[in-house]
């Protein structure tokens, strides 16, 4: 493992145990080098899923797109990173085990603002705003009924 630090390809693991939801192992290392301490998860390989666009278009599967989408619904709410971090990895576990090759990007959204109104109504909202592509004032309101209820 490369130190992010100086670079250095030598260190070692000083702690291994597995994370909270048990779907990787969070590894404590050091560099032997210029000793600064860092953390690393080892994950298992899941075979590559492609994303099935709404113009049909395919596309491979890209975590950091749903990081985006959740991080700009959560922005300035009170969501911790830790939080942040652990619905992501919920979302993306959910998507996995659709236990398809290709998945539609509508699937992956609904996962999305299913976990999204778990965690915060307000960034639920937001995200179903720019995802279901609201037009006006009244799918704003109709939607905020629907969660009142």
């Amino acid at each position: 493992m490369k130190c992010p630090f100086c670079g250095c390809v030598d260190t070692k693991v000083l702690d291994s145990r597995p994370n909270e939801d048990r779907s990787a192992i969070r590894r404590r290392r050091e560099c032997t080098r210029c000793e600064k301490r860092f953390t690393t998860y080892e994950k298992i390989e899941t075979i590559p899923l492609i994303v099935i666009k709404k113009d049909n278009n395919r596309e491979a599967y890209d975590r950091t797109k749903i990081e985006k989408g959740v991080l700009r619904a959560c922005y300035k709410r009170p969501v911790s990173a830790a939080r942040l971090e652990q619905l992501i990895d919920n979302i993306e576990n959910d998507v996995y085990s659709l236990g398809s090759a290709e998945v539609k990007s509508t699937q992956i959204g609904e996962i999305v603002m299913d976990r999204l109104k778990e965690v915060d109504q307000v960034a639920y909202v937001r995200f179903a705003s720019v995802y279901r592509e609201f037009k006006d004032i009244n799918t704003f309101i109709d939607e905020i009924k629907k969660l009142s209820k």
